[in-house]
């Protein structure tokens, strides 16, 4: 199994199956509005605009499940990332990445990557919110906050998984690296 055996919805409620994204390198990231990690929208967009054209998509899955921090519609949300950030890479429907809703997408992503751990002041603040929905946190694949990045070979293979703390250089360095 891989990433093109899945099916999401757009941000326009259509069904579409991620093997239209075969022979690219993906990454896949839960993303929210209001989290303090917002601003990585920034740098997501400078990737893509820097390696669309070597075959990079990013795809965005809004989520609301880490403190409502995704409350709009999806029309709302994608009118503040393309208006405040400028995106301009696929944005899907919100989805959940865990629980009784999570999307079959993301319960594979959970399934077979590792939580790598937080890094730097953010890295504590997030350990205390990921401590609150999950005691046992440090020692399981779940998803643990917004803006955690799932890198995608042109295969469809996993082959990295990102916490929200992790330095964007390095997201960068390893996409460049498939690419």
């Amino acid at each position: 199994m891989n990433v093109y055996d899945f099916t999401v919805k757009g941000q326009d409620g259509s069904d579409v199956s991620l093997s239209d994204y075969k022979g690219k390198v993906l990454l896949i990231v839960n993303t929210a509005t209001g989290c303090g990690f917002t601003p990585q929208y920034d740098d997501l967009q400078d990737l893509y605009d820097a390696h669309q054209k070597d075959g990079l998509e990013i795809l965005d899955f809004p989520c609301n499940q880490f403190g409502e921090q995704a409350p709009g519609s999806d029309e709302e949300i994608h009118s503040f990332c393309t208006g405040r950030y400028g995106i301009t890479f696929p944005q899907f429907a919100k989805i959940d990445v865990f629980g009784d809703n999570q999307i079959p997408l993301y319960k594979w992503l959970e399934e077979n990557s590792k939580f790598e751990g937080f890094s730097g002041f953010m890295g504590k603040i997030v350990s205390l919110a990921a401590k609150k929905n999950d005691k046992d946190y440090k020692n399981n694949s779940k998803i643990k906050w917004n803006f955690t990045k799932f890198l995608i070979d042109r295969e469809g293979n996993l082959v990295a998984r990102f916490e929200p703390t992790t330095n964007m250089k390095e997201v960068k360095k390893q996409v460049e690296a498939l690419l």
